[in-house]
């Protein structure tokens, strides 16, 4: 783990004070949500695994960009229980505290049903599933006894519509709708047998955002042709961009939004119309 200085603040500050951990934060919507936060005024904390470069690099473009916020990148496998307590931990510990925790890591593996392995799906379920309730469930026990904090789960349409090939990214991904639904309401449950009423301060809020088509590295193998029909089928007519996804995180993730939980909120350019 690498941390950052912390000088005087600049810019926005709605959530200064704030300290979130994206999984999955240095590059796509991750690293969008990240410097968005970073704008509000938030400590960023910054999941990755592997590439370690690339998480060097997002480390030295933001530190430079937001000279008055603490950043920090942490390695992990998303797709481990111990590493997912591990990182919160590490988070925690480096930052004092965790307020906002952004689910963002996921992995797609394309199979059609019949080519699918056992390796294909279990794959990307331990990842894009498994691992946001692993490490949502080590977030919430700091929250619960803070009484207050936000969890956003990154979804996506491919969740709402099935997709040919995704039958495992498709699972993963609408499993997040019930598993933010249910983390919501036991979110409630827990404050309200702790004496805190869930109405108080700033609350603890789980919601999720689901994008569309959004123009990172995921959408990039996909061929010319196959793009434009995606683009013809998308009411707006384009791809959507990172940081129009960060946008509704950071709405999200603001104190002002305590009266918004249990939500599935679509990022999509109006596909589900």
């Amino acid at each position: 783990m690498t941390l950052a200085q912390e000088p005087p603040l600049q810019g926005r500050a709605s959530l200064r004070g704030r300290v979130a951990l994206v999984t999955g934060g240095t590059r796509g919507i991750g690293a969008a949500v990240c410097r968005a936060l970073a704008a509000d005024g938030a400590s960023v904390a910054a999941g990755y695994h592997r590439q370690t470069e690339q998480a060097q690099k997002f480390l030295a473009s933001t530190t430079a960009d937001f000279p008055g916020r603490r950043v920090s990148v942490h390695e992990g496998n998303i797709g481990s229980p111990d590493d997912c307590r591990r990182v919160v931990g590490e988070v925690i510990q480096q930052h004092g505290e965790l307020n906002i925790l952004v689910n963002n890591a996921g992995i797609t593996i394309d199979r059609t049903v019949a080519k699918m392995s056992d390796e294909d799906w279990q794959r990307v379920i331990a990842v894009n599933l498994s691992g946001a309730f692993f490490i949502a469930q080590a977030a919430l026990d700091h929250m619960l006894e803070r009484g207050s904090g936000r969890i956003i789960n990154v979804s996506s349409v491919i969740g709402e519509t099935g997709n040919i090939g995704q039958a495992n990214y498709a699972a993963s991904k609408s499993g997040l709708f019930g598993l933010t639904k249910s983390l919501a309401k036991e979110s409630v449950f827990q404050l309200q047998r702790a004496g805190r009423p869930a109405g108080d301060g700033t609350g603890l809020t789980v919601n999720a955002v689901t994008p569309g088509f959004i123009a990172t590295d995921m959408l990039a193998t996909i061929p010319d042709k196959v793009l434009e029909r995606i683009r013809n089928q998308i009411p707006v007519g384009r791809l959507g961009r990172p940081e129009e996804i960060a946008r509704v995180v950071c709405f999200l993730a603001a104190d002002e939004s305590a009266y918004i939980t249990g939500q599935i909120w679509a990022v999509n350019g109006g596909l589900d119309m």
